[in-house]
């Protein structure tokens, strides 16, 4: 072995050695920093391991480390939410327990015109309108809009002038009280 070898091998022994120390020391700080800003645990981890591999895999000189790994943690939290797909209409209707008897997206394909499936549809329907009319006026017209009228969010984005992001948001929350709104009903229906 010869001295230009033993010296590579010894700057990569103290390269490992310093980003272990790197991971040890900033860890929890950086992992209660991104809990606080994502919605669960799996996330949280996804994003800190983003971190550290974007570390090891820099090749510029890092000056201000602290202010460096939260600038990627921040951008990393950044790029989850652009990632994160808003929820579907058949999310809203659907439920995850198979046993359940009533399921919304059989009644709307049920192909039988039955007077039961008629009037049910009918509950529906008028459940959904009168959740939609308890939301905020920006809630309700990016739901129906989106959903209902299939716009997507950049056009919609181009005629109101509000964010993606902003949309998205207002959607979450015009989904979250009709999920609600619309268990109220099905829960009835249930127990009828």
């Amino acid at each position: 072995m010869n001295g230009a070898d033993i010296l590579a091998g010894s700057m990569a022994d103290n390269q490992r050695r310093n980003i272990t120390t790197v991971i040890n020391d900033y860890s929890k700080r950086l992992l209660g920093f991104i809990r606080k800003r994502v919605s669960n645990e799996a996330d949280a981890e996804d994003i800190l391991q983003d971190v550290f591999y974007q570390l090891i895999g820099n090749t510029q000189p890092i000056e201000q480390l602290t202010g460096w790994l939260f600038t990627v943690a921040r951008n990393k939290i950044t790029d989850k939410k652009r990632k994160h797909k808003p929820e579907l209409l058949e999310d809203l209707f659907s439920d995850s327990d198979a046993e359940e008897m009533l399921n919304w997206t059989e009644l709307f394909f049920d192909i039988d015109n039955n007077p039961e499936t008629d009037y049910l549809r009918s509950l529906f329907w008028e459940a959904l309108n009168n959740a939609l009319n308890e939301l905020p006026e920006e809630q309700k017209s990016v739901f129906v809009l989106n959903e209902l009228e299939g716009i997507p969010f950049k056009e919609i984005s181009e005629q109101t002038g509000a964010s993606v992001n902003t949309l998205l948001s207002r959607k979450r929350y015009a989904v979250l009280h009709l999920r609600e709104r619309l268990q109220t009903l099905r829960d009835e229906l249930l127990n009828y």
